[in-house]
């Protein structure tokens, strides 16, 4: 995976992502015009919460490639967190309890399937966060293979880049491209603090609607505008 920045860099960023939620993150992606929604992909256990780089992997029909769908578990670093881009596919599974067992002993972050997995349990035994569309028994095996990693993927029609940031939780999970992930951050603690102050001023008792025009609260979600040369 080609670095994006220095490894004192990436934990600050890191720390910053995990005291936000997706919600927040969300917001900060409509305000600056970002597609980074993966509607659609939810947690097995609405307790898990993900965040790391993305190491990407794009599933194809197998045909007579002869790989398998989880050639690349080995050359996942701690931390990162595994993409499968599998279409949307619900009728193969392209992960299950060997590879959970695997990633988590290597503390990779997590997995997040554009499609379905299965050996739901072994995932909630371990506490090893898996997002996914569903989940069924039906295996990948002889149905799909692992065609190529560490490239561009769609992850429920959102691109994600290798080393693009990954955050999930019980909302869903959303992707941070690299090349904006201090921006986006920005604009997500912006809203996280608003809201915080909004929740604080209605607990003592003032109206809704006066503390957001106060706080300008609908600004901080809206599109910026985007200023001509």
């Amino acid at each position: 995976m080609t670095d994006h920045g220095t490894s004192l860099d990436n934990q600050a960023l890191a720390a910053r992502l995990r005291a936000l939620d997706t919600s927040a993150l969300s917001d900060a992606l409509d305000r600056l015009g970002i597609e980074g929604q993966a509607v659609g992909i939810l947690p097995l256990d609405r307790s898990f919460r993900l965040v790391g780089r993305a190491f990407t992997v794009r599933m194809l029909p197998r045909g007579l490639s002869g790989k398998s769908v989880g050639d690349y578990i080995d050359d996942v670093a701690a931390g990162e967190v595994v993409v499968i881009d599998n279409g949307g596919r619900l009728d193969a599974t392209v992960w299950g309890d060997i590879l959970t067992t695997v990633a988590h002993r290597d503390r990779i972050a997590g997995t997040v399937i554009d499609g379905v997995c299965r050996d739901v349990g072994r995932s909630i035994e371990l506490g090893y966060p898996i997002f996914s569309r569903s989940n069924t028994m039906r295996t990948g095996k002889d149905r799909v293979a692992a065609e190529a990693h560490g490239e561009p993927v769609q992850l429920a029609g959102i691109r994600v880049e290798p080393g693009d940031w990954l955050v999930g939780d019980a909302d869903g999970v959303v992707v941070v491209p690299a090349v904006r992930a201090l921006d986006i951050v920005a604009a997500a603690e912006e809203v996280t603090a608003a809201e915080d102050r909004i929740r604080e001023a209605v607990a003592g008792g003032e109206p809704l609607l006066v503390v957001r025009d106060r706080l300008r609260y609908h600004d901080l979600q809206s599109r910026q505008p985007t200023t001509g040369t």
